[in-house]
């Protein structure tokens, strides 16, 4: 699977991560073009080599013109929908900003869609969080994990006034994160690094077995003494597991609860929900309880670090007294996302190999939705399209799902 690793012992912006994927091999050029598939104006990306107590790195400053707009989440969510990117890019990103959203109106208890972004509502952030979204499909991301997150020390002033770091809202959606604070003065992991953070990473704390192929570091815009103010991001496979095999094995946790007196409408959205959350699989099986009545098992799959948030899910949205959890072991296929160009565009294929072959390939089917509206041609004939594009690669049609 591969895995992009945020090593944050000096936090981590927006700007950074975006710095930190151009330093991996993300295209500027493409990264600019896709981001221009937003109607957000004028803006350009300066991207400059520095050094960072000895570290070279990338800095990356968006310049926006200056603008007295504070948009709301409904706003963003409108600009990035509209937009010409893929569903992907889209579905990461607004999922970043409705984690900030949700922080944000927690902090100052107000309904989620009265959330005034200030900073993170700009289009430099924007542009920081729709780009490092951009990045992550370009390089194929499939799974992020971060190490513990170095928040800094001090105060720092905001729209609001001046909190202490970390702020409220980034210490909100730090929560169940480990996070330490040192002896560096100042704001090191802003709110839209956080945020980017917290929506996508499975998994928290030392590196695991992986095998490195790139290393980028993305350059904060302070300047520390005898301290490299950087983010290292390290992209790779996760290694192979102990007894050799290519399949990857995960520790994970199922939580299960039976619910008898619970309609169908809450239980799709419970669903929605712990996918928003961050789950990694949920499902519903129709059982019998005591007194002969029809009833559903909610079953969620997910990383420990997500726990807490899922059982707070169960227990705020359905009348659960009690939730069973036990540790469950996840043995999988390493996969990797292939851009397939067909006479329609380009679709997304993600590929499962044992022992170095391909066994399995499943086209994005939001990819193969879009392009099939967008021609008006049936859903079949665009996959079919990708189906004869990976016959002419070499892989066999047999391993495409049906």
């Amino acid at each position: 699977m591969r895995t992009l690793y945020f090593d944050c012992f000096a936090g981590a912006s927006g700007n950074m991560i975006l710095a930190g994927l151009i330093s991996l091999g993300v295209d500027r050029d493409e990264l600019v073009r896709q981001l221009r598939l937003m109607e957000i104006g004028e803006f350009d990306i300066e991207i400059t080599d520095v050094d960072r107590s000895g570290i070279n790195a990338l800095h990356v400053e968006v310049k926006v013109p200056h603008e007295h707009v504070h948009r709301h989440l409904a706003d963003i969510e409108k600009i990035i929908r509209e937009s010409k990117l893929s569903e992907g890019v889209k579905d990461r990103s607004i999922k970043i900003f409705t984690h900030l959203a949700e922080a944000e109106a927690k902090v100052h208890g107000i309904d989620i869609q009265k959330v005034h972004f200030h900073e993170v509502g700009a289009k430099d952030a924007i542009i920081d969080v729709v780009g490092s979204c951009i990045g992550f499909e370009l390089l194929g991301v499939e799974r992020f994990a971060c190490s513990k997150i170095h928040v800094g020390s001090g105060f720092v002033k905001m729209a609001h006034g001046t909190y202490p770091v970390p702020p409220p809202a980034v210490a909100e959606l730090l929560l169940g994160k480990p996070i330490y604070s040192g002896e560096i003065d100042g704001e090191l992991i802003t709110p839209t690094g956080a945020a980017i953070i917290a929506a996508l990473c499975e998994s928290y704390g030392q590196l695991s077995d992986m095998t490195v192929e790139r290393t980028g570091y993305g350059a904060g815009t302070r300047q520390y003494k005898d301290f490299p103010n950087v983010l290292r991001l390290m992209f790779g496979r996760a290694a192979a597991s102990a007894n050799g095999s290519d399949r990857e094995i995960d520790e994970l946790l199922l939580l299960e609860t039976n619910l008898d007196d619970v309609s169908p409408q809450v239980l799709g959205f419970v669903m929605e929900r712990a996918f928003e959350v961050g789950c990694l699989d949920c499902w519903f099986t129709p059982i019998q309880m005591k007194k002969n009545r029809p009833a559903t098992m909610v079953s969620i799959l997910c990383a420990k670090d997500k726990r807490s948030e899922l059982t707070e899910l169960l227990y705020r949205e359905t009348t659960t007294l009690g939730i069973r959890t036990r540790k469950v072991e996840r043995e999988c296929l390493p996969r990797e996302i292939l851009h397939v160009d067909t006479e329609f565009g380009t679709v997304d294929v993600k590929v499962a190999r044992y022992q170095g072959e391909i066994v399995n390939a499943m086209p994005e089917y939001d990819h193969v939705v879009l392009l099939a509206k967008e021609h008006g041609v049936a859903f079949r004939k665009v996959r079919d399209a990708v189906v004869v594009e990976l016959t002419r690669q070499g892989i066999s049609v047999k391993a495409v799902s049906s």
